[in-house]
């Protein structure tokens, strides 16, 4: 299996958030429907779920084309993506009115205030996610793939 291995990184890549997203679509509908939240959860959804995979599938296609000149692991490539993908993801919720940005806290959809402390510990736990998900899952697709040694 030498041939196309771009393709084979890119639904490496996708494969995880593909499994993911629709785990966390269902979550926000049991907390929009049946728990009556009246916060616009649908608005916040259009990033990460139009984004987010292809994203990952391209992320892991650029590793696949870097790797013999950076030597760079996977777990340490997918653990850089989140600084691209918060930037990105804070501009788009800002566009569309989600985020507001105070002096001490970010509010989402003008009802929920999250202290920047907090939106810090989130980020490097996330960090450390994408790590380990980089590292144990995307890397063992990729092996599996035959695209890494």
């Amino acid at each position: 299996m030498t041939t196309h291995p771009y393709l084979r990184a890119y639904l490496a890549g996708v494969f995880v958030t593909t499994l993911i997203l629709p785990v966390m679509l269902t979550a926000f509908i049991v907390i929009r429907l049946v728990l009556q939240v009246p916060v616009p959860i649908e608005r916040g959804l259009i990033f990460p779920m139009a984004l987010v995979p292809a994203g990952w599938g391209l992320w892991n296609m650029l590793w696949l084309a870097s790797h013999e000149r950076t030597h760079l692991a996977v777990g340490v490539h997918g653990a850089i993506l989140p600084f691209l993908l918060l930037p990105i993801g804070a501009t788009v919720a800002r566009c569309f009115g989600v985020l507001t940005l105070g002096p001490t806290s970010a509010t989402w959809f003008n009802a929920c205030s999250v202290p920047y402390a907090l939106i810090a510990v989130g980020f490097c736990c996330g960090v450390a996610a994408y790590y380990l998900v980089w590292k144990y899952i995307v890397g063992f697709l990729n092996r599996a793939l035959g695209i890494a040694a």
